[in-house]
């Protein structure tokens, strides 16, 4: 690593007793100055250990919890403000904003609760002081912009992809950004969803749409094919689609550093070109789920107070692909007219981010409109979780967290996995030994003739009832 920086010196605020109630450092919203107040960032970082330690119901998921749970009991006879500032480091440092925590906590704003409780958003907090103190390290700004890696990997004529097999090429990345030479990267392609798409005549100024599609930087620079599907599903609805050109990154990869401002440049752009489309009807669907509940969640409280309202009526407008098909389900338009199916059993992932905005889980429900098709459902997160497993010292901790999602997926004894998270597929592929398809993508292929090797016999008159 090129630059080290220390974390700021927040330890648990001394002062007894520890009440539940909210601090008067208690803000999760960055324009407000108090988030930036050390000394009442600590304060609400005692009132949430102590309100952790003493619930313990999200021990399962990262090993904030449990570190936190063993360092109070075994070292510090149940006293939470003896924690040091690298106990609280280590607590702070070992999330990766699955937000599964914040889902099954009963004290949260979402619930009304009046502890006001979002652990992961005190942890960006903790992480947005820390850079604005110490910059931003050299690997986290890399690893926070896949739309320079994806212009830089295209200029090298897929050299990159070459690369990223070469032994001693990935031991230099594991010793300058820090990089498990052992993770399993995404392939670049060649060329971005966003030239297939102007190439189609999709991608317009135009507003008035029905539906503009976000295709997230994942899609735009690795697979672009999860696009060219989810254009065809919507097509074979009669869902109206536009394409906009030069949207940014969701601004997920820098955030989880604490980079704000890169977060905020991204929104910025993000919002600037969707805007009209937004003001004029449009729906946009976020094909990643991580990058709809940036859009649909997080923006609104993150960005800067003059695109506040802007990022409000995005959000009212984002849905996922899988979400917005299903609503309209009972439409004369909605096409159940598939022409090939994997016919059994599909495993189905449900990613975090996807449960973190309590939508439902749409596209499996999609899946079973193909004819012979029965989810079974994997709830457990996958590990992955950004570019966590990416890291030196995230690769071996996500594949110890992935475990029960692997064991669920490969329990349901299906030759056909599914999931909507990208990233996620690629961990399953790793560890699992599978590559789960999107559900955009199998129902694309259900509708060809030549898509699963199960044809679907032609529709009657009796059938179609």
């Amino acid at each position: 690593m090129s630059e080290s920086h220390d974390a700021p010196s927040i330890a648990p605020a001394s002062h007894a007793p520890i009440s539940f109630a909210p601090t008067d450092g208690l803000t999760y919203d960055p324009n407000d100055p108090k988030y930036w107040q050390v000394e009442l960032l600590a304060k609400e970082v005692t009132r949430a250990f102590e309100i952790c330690h003493g619930c313990r119901m999200c021990f399962k998921y990262c090993d904030s919890f449990p570190t936190l749970f063993d360092l109070i009991d075994k070292q510090y006879e149940g006293d939470v403000t003896r924690l040091s500032h690298d106990d609280t480091n280590r607590v702070m440092d070992a999330c990766f904003q699955c937000k599964l925590c914040e889902v099954q906590c009963p004290y949260t704003p979402r619930d009304k609760h009046e502890f006001m409780l979002d652990f992961p958003k005190l942890v960006h907090r903790y992480q947005a002081v820390r850079v604005k103190r110490h910059g931003v390290k050299l690997r986290d700004r890399v690893l926070g912009d896949p739309d320079l890696a994806g212009e830089m990997a295209r200029l090298s004529f897929g050299l990159a992809n070459k690369l990223n097999r070469v032994a001693l090429h990935r031991w230099f990345m594991e010793k300058t950004l820090g990089v498990h030479r052992d993770k399993l990267l995404p392939d670049f392609a060649p060329t971005t969803f966003e030239r297939w798409a102007d190439e189609r005549g999709l991608v317009s100024e135009e507003t008035g749409a029905e539906t503009v599609l976000f295709p997230t930087c994942y899609v735009q620079n690795n697979e672009p094919e999860i696009g060219r599907d989810t254009v065809e599903v919507l097509e074979k609805n009669q869902v109206e689609v536009r394409c906009v050109r030069g949207l940014q990154c969701c601004g997920m990869p820098a955030w989880e550093h604490g980079d704000l401002d890169t977060l905020r440049k991204h929104a910025k752009a993000n919002l600037e070109r969707l805007l009209p489309h937004v003001e004029s009807g449009s729906k946009v669907l976020v094909i990643n789920p991580t990058c709809s509940m940036m859009l649909r969640r997080e923006y609104p409280e993150l960005v800067a107070t003059e695109d506040k309202e802007r990022a409000e009526k995005l959000a009212r407008a984002v849905r996922d692909p899988s979400e917005y098909l299903w609503s309209i389900r009972e439409e004369p338009r909605f096409n159940t007219d598939f022409k090939s199916t994997p016919n059994g059993p599909v495993a189905y992932h449900a990613p975090c981010h996807l449960r973190a905005q309590a939508v439902g889980f749409k596209g499996r429900d999609l899946l079973r409109k193909i004819p012979g098709v029965v989810p079974k459902t994997a709830m457990e997160c996958c590990g992955h979780d950004g570019t966590y497993a990416m890291k030196v010292e995230g690769f071996e901790v996500s594949q110890r967290v992935g475990k029960n999602a692997f064991e669920g997926m490969q329990a349901a004894e299906a030759e056909l996995w599914a999931t909507d998270c990208p990233l996620a597929a690629l961990q399953f592929a790793q560890h699992a030994g599978k590559k789960p398809m999107h559900p955009m993508t199998i129902l694309a292929r259900a509708y060809r003739e030549n898509g699963f090797p199960t044809k679907v016999p032609p529709k009657t008159e009796e059938t179609s009832e």
